[in-house]
């Protein structure tokens, strides 16, 4: 049996019509071709869709069964391939982003915001998670795209796992202060201008960007003396607030007012440059459009 789309279609226009040449005249094409193609359909079902007489034109009852499951067939033709077209878009899907904490006080909620109301059919998960953690979870593909800040990884190691980074936003490191410090009344200071005092810091054995900042302290001419560490960037602040030391922290830190701690900018500061990665090889359209939304700043390194 050899049954196809159109015919069912030529058919459903003629039972909805009741009148070959209404049918045809709706669907674009001339009478002899229909009249073809519905007889082919019924010596294909060995059925008689049409009872005809010289004054009336009625369907069978294995017609009014056919134009039931023919419109049926066809809606959830048209539906399929309408969400094919969508998914193809970007516009229904699922989107895992892993993230660092300290992201989300930055633009990162308007970007997902945004999304959301581009895309309002796809389905998305916030992952917190180190950079660590999040890099083997974009290996093993348990999350679909991911953000880190500094230092950005290297290309071959990038290239070697087939996945891709891509600087997304710009930002600057600063100094977290006690208010009673008297760093706190500097509109700006140097990196050095921190040394010799307690150094709060996130877990170094956790994430890269804390030892990069120590690296940074240590180019800038000093040894930084490690008081505390911390697995949230608030718990730091918190100790700030109490006295126990300084952090150095992302520049969108201070959008947010932290009792008894003050924000003091760097000159030439280091960078907390926030980058996207993802995988190179799935060519996953709800994360194109994702990153249509991103525009990343940068090219990819």
């Amino acid at each position: 049996m050899s049954i196809d789309l159109k015919q069912l279609k030529y058919f459903l226009a003629v039972a909805e019509e009741k009148s070959f040449s209404r049918a045809a005249e709706r669907l674009h094409i001339s009478q002899p071709p229909l009249s073809q193609q519905i007889m082919k359909l019924e010596s294909e079902l060995g059925v008689k869709l049409f009872a005809r007489t010289t004054r009336t034109f009625e369907l069978t009852v294995a017609g009014k069964a056919l134009m039931a499951e023919a419109a049926d067939l066809l809606g959830r033709m048209r539906m399929t391939i309408d969400t094919i077209r969508q998914i193809d878009r970007g516009e229904v899907g699922r989107l895992r982003v892993g993230i660092v904490g300290s992201a989300m006080w930055g633009p990162i909620p308007s970007l997902l915001e945004q999304f959301q109301t581009n895309f309002p059919k796809v389905s998305w998960t916030l992952h917190e998670l180190g950079p660590n953690v999040q890099y083997e979870a974009l290996r093993a593909r348990q999350i679909d795209v991911g953000f880190w800040r500094e230092p950005a990884l290297g290309a071959d190691e990038l290239k070697h796992d087939k996945l891709r980074q891509e600087l997304c936003f710009r930002e600057n490191v600063c100094v977290a202060v006690n208010e009673h410090s008297v760093l706190a009344t500097r509109a700006s200071i140097d990196l050095a201008d921190i040394a010799g005092q307690p150094m709060l810091t996130l877990a170094l054995d956790k994430s890269s960007f804390p030892r990069y900042l120590i690296q940074c302290c240590v180019d800038a001419g000093f040894q930084p003396t490690i008081f505390q560490e911390a697995f949230e960037p608030q718990t730091l602040l918190a100790m700030v607030g109490a006295g126990l030391g300084v952090a150095l922290m992302p520049e969108t830190t201070s959008r947010i007012g932290w009792p008894g701690v003050v924000f003091v900018p760097i000159n030439n500061p280091p960078s907390a440059n926030l980058y996207i990665a993802y995988a190179t090889g799935d060519d996953a359209p709800v994360v194109r459009a994702f990153l249509n939304i991103l525009n990343p700043a940068a090219a990819p390194a």
